[in-house]
């Protein structure tokens, strides 16, 4: 069938029915095939035992969050594959074998109540941290439940009660105070967004029925979502409204004494925040303001209240320059942390306030070829305190506590999963087709530097999401033990360079983000690094439409894809789930000038029975509420159609992550090596037509 002929008619539709008996049908039976090829054998048996061993070593990092005295920690194990919800004091984190409170055990709580439980997290009511509203998922769904939880008591507590609940829904909640809340979600028909999320924020008070909350704020069907929060900085307190308009585009708006709005009139594209005084925005587009013209991924600061009055006197806290970006920021009591991003190798900073203006030095050395990151910051009642994590491709994570002027100190040490000695990082630049040198990383055995080798490509691409080392133990286990290299990709989507290295490859200009990765495959090539029939690519969700324009753009390029969670028909993405809220990222294929551009990489568009396609594996899961797994399931019957090699798996529960559990992810993860594995290092005989289910 061609794309033209697509256009008029789909004859997969009936395979959108996401729990439908036809449809699950059709996967199991895919599944069945998969299982035999690929998860039959002693090799995947053992690297999937291995990858699980990992997942529930109790040698790992239990990262906590922090909210004050308390250190909170979600942990899975072989004893509890669902997990469990626990805190305990920073004196006791200290130790190697802490003692931790448990507050839920989430397995426990599964098998009481007869439900495929998945953590959503938990708000804390701060400061007493008496209470906490809990987020469950059914087998991973985007959609939750939430469910109010009494800690001192050790129990939740039942609406009959005065509890606050909320049913299945893609809802927002945040604490006000003990007794009120504000949500949004599915209040019932009109109350969502075409993209599924709440379309009103209301004010809940215990002890009153949901239907009665009063209304604080209403967007429109066409925004992507609304949401609403309070601020409990003591003498700070401020309750506000936002309102985004598309994914990339928010109004943010304080609630006055009287109920009116205050907008604070910075541009929409810009990331707002505030503490105390300060009122920080991060643009993502120029902007002239009070004189001056910022650049697009500067941080700048000014006095919130004098703002509010109508000063516009900015300070640049931060300016990009052609190798810098911002990755992240965060206050301390009376510092503020930037992470920078220096050909995507981080560097750390401390600013800090003064009569004078702001002063900046730098706050820790980094190591190169790694990711170093600030986390459990709590300026309300942490003081200057802050933890630092650091890994590589090559070096598991380190954790350490510090803070602002004092020492730092070693709390945790990941072990190695795999054998790494020998294994070096190097990072290359590949010029795109319009010129743009595009960076990536890649991590091999220095024996493989003389002879091109069996690789394997990463890539996103997409929302400002930005990629950088990390340790990996199971592409370790799975494929540099096996004398494979690995690839990550840094190409333009993401936000390695800033919000200029995603805004310019947005809707018309999203073919670049496609020359990027191509640009990288070659450029791997050129070098001697690997030759086309041994090198794999593989992405998921955004990435998996990644992967699937790779294997219909670019087929000559590669000698298998694994292609995960996609986006594929693009003529349709935005009627099927959260969709609607991406059309900022690709266009809207119902406006022709749109559908212009994008029926020209659009997968599922795009595919032909003529073409020498790679083999390619396609996973999805059941409950994927996000990106709806009718994508991958009809580009696998359309590919079946045409005659091509290609294998489908389909997890029945996992949601957008792919897997529920430990053990779900140990043979997703055993699965996609062992694929790669027989596709490229064992030869075109592993190669051989595929049977049918």
């Amino acid at each position: 069938m061609s794309g033209a002929e697509q256009n008029v008619t789909d004859p997969y539709l009936w395979l959108e029915e996401v729990t439908g008996e036809q449809p699950l049908a059709w996967a199991r039976a895919h599944n069945e095939v998969v299982g035999q090829r690929f998860a039959s054998t002693e090799r995947f048996t053992e690297l999937e035992h291995r990858i699980l061993d990992m997942l529930d070593t109790d040698t790992k990092i239990a990262y906590p969050g922090r909210r004050g005295r308390w250190l909170y920690n979600f942990w899975r194990d072989a004893e509890h594959p669902r997990g469990l919800w626990r805190r305990t004091t920073f004196a006791e984190y200290a130790k190697d074998s802490p003692d931790w409170d448990v507050l839920i055990d989430l397995d426990a709580l599964a098998d009481a109540e007869d439900e495929n439980w998945v953590w959503g997290g938990a708000a804390v009511l701060r400061p007493e941290q008496s209470r906490a509203l809990v987020s469950l998922s059914r087998g991973g769904a985007d959609a939750k439940v939430v469910r109010e939880f009494d800690i001192e008591r050790r129990a939740f507590i039942d609406p009959a009660d005065g509890g606050y609940f909320l049913p299945e829904a893609k809802s927002e909640i945040r604490w006000i105070d003990v007794d009120s809340v504000y949500v949004g979600t599915d209040f019932g028909p009109g109350s969502l967004t075409e993209s599924g999320y709440p379309r009103i924020a209301k004010r809940w008070r215990r002890g009153t029925e949901l239907a009665d909350a009063e209304t604080v704020f209403e967007g429109t069907v066409d925004d992507v979502a609304v949401s609403a929060g309070y601020d409990r900085t003591p003498g700070y307190e401020r309750h506000f409204v936002g309102r985004a308009t598309d994914f990339f585009n928010e109004e943010v708006h304080l609630i006055e004494p009287d109920g009116s709005l205050r907008h604070i009139d910075v541009p929409s594209d810009a990331s707002e925040s505030w503490y105390k005084d300060w009122l920080l925005v991060r643009l993502k587009s120029p902007w002239e303001v009070g004189g001056e013209t910022y650049p697009a991924g500067a941080l700048l600061a000014t006095d919130f209240e004098s703002f509010l009055s109508g000063a516009r006197d900015f300070e640049a806290l931060f300016t990009p320059d052609a190798h810098t970006s911002l990755h992240g920021y965060g206050w301390t009591e009376n510092h503020l942390l930037l992470i920078t991003l220096q050909d995507v190798q981080t560097k750390l900073h401390v600013l800090t306030p003064g009569p004078d203006g702001w002063t900046v030095e730098p706050l820790a050395d980094t190591p190169p070829m790694a990711t170093t990151s600030v986390m459990n910051l709590d300026p309300l009642e942490g003081g200057d305190e802050f933890m630092l994590t650091t890994s590589g491709f090559t070096t598991p994570a380190t954790l350490l506590a510090s803070a602002v002027g004092g020492s730092t100190e070693q709390l945790k040490q990941e072990p190695a999963f795999f054998d790494a000695d020998g294994v070096e990082t190097e990072q290359f630049f590949a010029r795109s087709d319009d010129g743009t040198m595009v960076p990536y990383f890649v991590i091999r055995h220095r024996n493989s530097k003389n002879v091109p080798a069996p690789t394997v490509m990463s890539g996103y691409g997409g929302f400002e999401v930005s990629r950088t080392p990390a340790y990996s133990g199971a592409s370790g286990m799975g494929w540099l033990e096996r004398g494979g290299t690995w690839v990550m990709t840094n190409i333009r989507g993401g936000g390695e360079y800033g919000p200029e290295w995603h805004t310019s490859v947005q809707k018309a200009n999203r073919h670049k983000v496609y020359e990027d990765f191509a640009a990288i495959a070659r450029d791997l090539v050129d070098r001697g690094i690997t030759t086309p029939a041994q090198l794999g690519a593989v992405g998921g969700s955004n990435g998996g439409l990644l992967m699937g324009v790779m294997l219909t753009r670019y087929p000559e390029l590669f000698g298998a894809i694994v292609c995960q969670v996609p986006l594929l028909d693009m003529k349709r993405y935005h009627l099927l789930l959260a969709g609607a809220s991406w059309m900022a990222e690709y266009g809207d294929p119902d406006k022709p000038e749109e559908w212009e551009y994008i029926s020209k990489y659009s997968p599922y568009q795009n595919t032909s029975a003529d073409a020498d396609y790679p083999p390619i594996l396609i996973t999805t899961s059941t409950r994927d509420d996000r990106v709806h797994p009718g994508h991958a399931r009809k580009m696998a019957a359309l590919l079946e159609e045409q005659g091509h090699t290609f294998w489908y798996h389909e997890n029945i529960e996992g949601g957008h992550g792919g897997a529920a559990d430990n053990k779900q992810m140990a043979f997703q993860a055993a699965l996609i090596y062992e694929f790669f594995t027989q596709m490229l290092m064992e030869g075109d005989d592993q190669r051989a037509s595929r049977p049918t289910p």
